[in-house]
Order: structure tokens, then sequence, then C-alpha cells
């Protein structure tokens, strides 16, 4: 869904976002809404790049034999909150395995 809404505003100011919605058979409203929350996905991206730098320490660190529950409890251990499948997603996604 995310492709449509960056047409949308890529293209919004030759077009209008009425037009371009209706042709798309997308709602206005969840375009805007889309847009509002631009902000903290960018912020949410950056805490997860400073994550993934963080894990990929920590499994360097350790010659690659941790896996997500040893990488969670050491990132536990420096007093971060998280979530073990966010740890967990951030490994997969980023091609960290032990």
């Amino acid at each position: 869904m995310s492709g449509r809404w960056d047409f949308v505003s890529v293209h919004r100011a030759d077009f209008g976002v009425q037009r371009i919605c209706r042709v798309l058979g997308v709602s206005r409203a969840g375009f805007y809404r889309w847009l509002a929350g631009a902000a903290t996905r960018a912020e949410r991206r950056a805490a997860d790049d400073a994550l993934v730098a963080e894990i990929r320490e920590i499994h360097t660190e350790h010659k690659g034999t941790y896996g997500v529950r040893r990488v969670h409890a050491e990132l536990r251990g420096f007093g971060h909150t998280v979530n073990r499948k966010r740890v967990e997603r951030l490994m997969r996604v980023n091609g960290i395995e032990s």
C-alpha cells in the first residue's frame, strides 16, 4: 500500500490528491494519515538502524555465535528496553545469524 501513497505524494502537484485517489481507488483520508505518520516512520527507521548497529557489534564481538536470545539478553543487560521479536526481525532482515 505504501507504493500507492508514494505515487500520490509524487504526483499530487500535477493531478491533485482527489483525482489520483479516485483513479487508484484509495481514500484521501488514508493518504493524509500516511503523510502525517511519515515523521514517526522515519524515527522508527533511525532507531532500528541504530539497534542493528549494536546487534552487529554484539554478534561480531562473540564471533557470530550469539543468536537472538543471547543478543537480546546482551541488549537488555546494556539497559535497552527491546522486545525479543524485534531483535529477531532485525537480525533476520539484515542477514545476521548465529
